[in-house]
């Protein structure tokens, strides 16, 4: 099985055992989450927080961004600009959300844009060694280098449910590697290798 295929099969398998997740249980879970993230993530004044907006089964990431509010941060979401870019504009109260496409929802263009230092980042399926598969188009690993490019470190933590980790994702030299992930069982850092 080629590397492609076997991310497939991964991706697939991952997501009907999030889909298969009690409706309720996962509002609960969501809910314990935000908690966790309230008590647990370094963020405050000064920092700048990407979350995404929920779409079928994930995590819903209302009660993370208001969390993450609660302590100082500025929140944005992304913002799907061509079938390569996505960038990042600030999500406030009270503005209007417009549609972006693949089922979510962002502030429109008036929004400012913003370099997130603190990424919380979607996936279908991650390993224990901080690994993921997104759901296939590279949007956020192409913003993430582009980050990079611009001398930034953002760290990047993974939002799941338990359920969506998998043994071993097949991976390349220049995948980049989650600092976190963060789940209904709690944060859970990756050690960085060089």
């Amino acid at each position: 099985m080629s590397y492609r295929e076997l991310k497939k099969r991964l991706r697939q398998e991952a997501l009907a055992r999030r889909d298969a997740l009690d409706p309720q249980w996962r509002i609960e879970a969501s809910l314990g989450i935000a908690e966790v993230a309230g008590r647990e993530i370094d963020a405050g004044p000064g920092d700048v927080v990407s979350a995404f907006w929920t779409m079928r089964s994930e995590v819903d990431t209302r009660p993370l961004m208001a969390a993450m509010r609660e302590k100082g941060a500025r929140i944005c979401l992304p913002a799907i600009l061509d079938k390569s870019t996505m960038i990042f504009r600030e999500l406030v109260r009270g503005a209007d959300l417009v549609d972006m496409g693949f089922g979510t929802f962002g502030p429109g263009p008036e929004a400012e844009v913003l370099d997130p230092n603190i990424m919380l980042v979607p996936l279908a399926a991650f390993d224990p060694r901080g690994h993921r598969i997104g759901y296939g188009a590279g949007y956020y690993d192409r913003s993430i280098e582009r980050l990079h490019e611009k001398g930034m470190s953002p760290r990047l933590i993974g939002i799941a449910f338990d359920c969506q980790e998998v043994p071993q994702v097949p991976d390349e030299p220049h995948d980049v590697v989650l600092s976190a992930i963060l789940t209904e069982s709690g944060l859970r850092g990756f050690r960085q290798l060089d």
